[in-house]
């Protein structure tokens, strides 16, 4: 019996595929450097950000000398706040609480999540937020389900993952997890709540 459904961030909840695509793009148009030119610069530090390795802080002062550019660090928050919430996912996530303990499972920089999480009240609907940063874990390899099913006292056979990226489902689904495969590029809620509907039983009829 599946008791507990967690979620992916970027591209479930998010409607963009990557978090560092709206950050970087953001940063890019505000500077006037253009998201490639950002985002070629920002791709040197992804992995050590996603892992906790690093912060933002930490890069800034290389960030600004290798981009030649003075950019004040207060860009960063207002480029973390424009990320675009997914919000027919987030009114499918509202409709399953109450039946199902909800999660989020999520490689990702943990100052970006901090802030949104504070902006969209994500700690109101969602228990835990397991974050890639906070960790030094993601999912390539198992270790952040590992976690997520340590806090929650859970066995992955009570468990949902609903991600965009199949590889994640993969390894997932490894450890005995249901999964859900949402295509971000159709973004098919109606198509997600039916197969929300299929895996839970009659415990979802929203």
């Amino acid at each position: 019996m599946i008791s507990t459904v967690f979620f992916d961030f970027d591209g479930v909840l998010t409607t963009d595929k990557y978090g560092s695509d709206t950050t970087n793009r953001y940063l890019g148009n505000a500077t006037g450097l253009g998201f490639e030119r950002v985002d070629r610069v920002m791709e040197c530090y992804n992995g050590a950000l996603l892992l906790g390795r690093l912060s933002h802080r930490d890069i800034w002062p290389n960030l600004c000398r290798e981009l030649e550019a003075d950019i004040d660090f207060a860009l960063l928050d207002e480029a973390f706040r424009s990320t675009p919430m997914n919000e027919g996912v987030l009114a499918l996530a509202w409709r399953l609480r109450g039946s199902f303990r909800l999660g989020i499972i999520t490689d990702n920089k943990q100052d970006r999540m901090d802030c949104l999480r504070a902006l969209h009240g994500l700690d109101g609907l969602f228990d835990p937020i397991v974050v890639s940063a906070a960790i030094g874990a993601d999912k390539s390899d198992g270790e952040i389900f590992r976690h997520a099913l340590a806090l929650c006292g859970l066995r992955a056979e009570q468990c949902l993952f609903i991600d965009n990226s199949r590889r994640n489902l993969e390894t997932a689904g490894r450890m005995g997890m249901a999964t859900i495969f949402h295509d971000d590029e159709i973004n098919d809620v109606e198509r997600l709540s039916l197969a929300l509907r299929q895996s839970l039983d009659a415990a979802f009829t929203a």
